[in-house]
């Protein structure tokens, strides 16, 4: 089944049941007003949100359903307990030690990288993203994130397979500029992550058939800056660290509450003909070639769009399409 989140109702939205082909959807107040709500009862709504979808999908549910529009949506949780985001990709980190001259820790490759960032406003897929400096750096970064149910502490690997309820999409928006004086305080980031957007829909794992493998989402992620193809990585290539490995990371000194959302961090392949998914890792790879980088990062009136398609075209979560705006209060 595939859910978005309108924005109506309050801060939280609406919770509405989306078809396969993201061309219809219906509300389900008498399901679960909202998805938070859902997530912290998902055995018991988690059988009528499906056969919700099934009814849609197979027009049994055309006199109650209107048309979807991601326009309409806020983020699938517009706000949630806790994202935490890590770097499953450590071909991306192994690239921004390289790229100034560091050497990468052997733990890197045993150990995830993980930083806890804000969840108490999220932005929807098509919100702009709002820059009040362009001085700063401003990035874009794609991602697969999951959204668990509640996960208790100590969870192994294989036992946290079954805590991934949903999947979706990810636009982890990086300020650059500003990250290597926060780091240099030895207290991690805060300023230079604002608000985080994600894809119109979430679609829980039986609805991606083969694309998921139980741990990780296997397709290529698009990316696109003022419409011209930047990169196309596989999500399901190089991925050191699975979903799995990364909530019970998560989870190893606490208790995960339900709508926990986990972000992969940036995708990223050693096959550097896929492209990349940031702006700074194109920049990394010229700093490496010719000595500095030459890809600006993002300045107003640039826009940005992630997608997955699978085989046959369709658009699995919808498309994340913002345009960087000046911000002044």
């Amino acid at each position: 089944m595939k859910l978005a989140s309108l924005k109506e109702g309050g801060r939280d939205g609406t919770l509405v049941v989306v078809s396969w082909d993201l061309a219809k959807a219906v509300r389900v107040p008498s399901i679960a007003p909202t998805l938070q709500s859902a997530l912290d009862r998902w055995s018991e709504v988690e059988v009528p949100l499906k056969d919700t979808f099934h009814k849609l999908d197979t027009g049994r549910l055309d006199d109650q359903a209107f048309p979807f529009d991601p326009a309409a949506c806020a983020a699938p949780l517009p706000r949630a307990y806790q994202w935490a985001d890590g770097s499953a990709y450590v071909n991306h980190v192994e690239l921004v030690r390289k790229a100034r001259g560091a050497e990468m820790p052997a733990s890197f490759w045993t150990d995830p990288l993980m930083y806890q960032g804000g969840s108490d406003r999220f932005i929807g897929p098509r919100d702009p993203i709002e820059l009040a400096d362009e001085s700063w750096g401003c990035d874009f970064e794609s991602e697969v994130a999951v959204v668990t149910d509640d996960v208790p502490m100590g969870v192994t690997p294989d036992e946290a397979v079954r805590h991934i309820k949903l999947v979706m999409l990810v636009n982890d928006v990086s300020l650059r500029n500003l990250i290597p004086g926060e780091l240099a305080k030895g207290f991690g980031f805060f300023q230079s992550k604002p608000a985080s957007a994600f894809s119109p829909v979430a679609g829980n794992p039986d609805a991606l058939g083969d694309v998921w493998d139980g741990r990780k989402v296997r397709m290529p992620l698009r990316n696109f800056v003022n419409g011209t193809l930047f990169g196309e990585p596989n999500a399901g290539v190089d991925m050191t660290f699975d979903f799995a490995q990364l909530i019970a990371h998560a989870a190893r000194t606490r208790h995960l509450g339900a709508g926990t959302v986990i972000g992969s961090g940036t995708v990223s392949n050693r096959d550097r003909s896929t492209g990349s998914s940031c702006i700074a890792e194109q920049r990394m790879l010229e700093t490496i070639d010719r000595g500095e980088p030459s890809t600006p990062f993002l300045r107003w009136g640039d826009r940005v769009r992630i997608e997955m398609l699978d085989d046959h075209g369709i658009n699995l979560f919808g498309t994340i399409d913002q345009e960087v705006v000046r911000y002044s209060r």
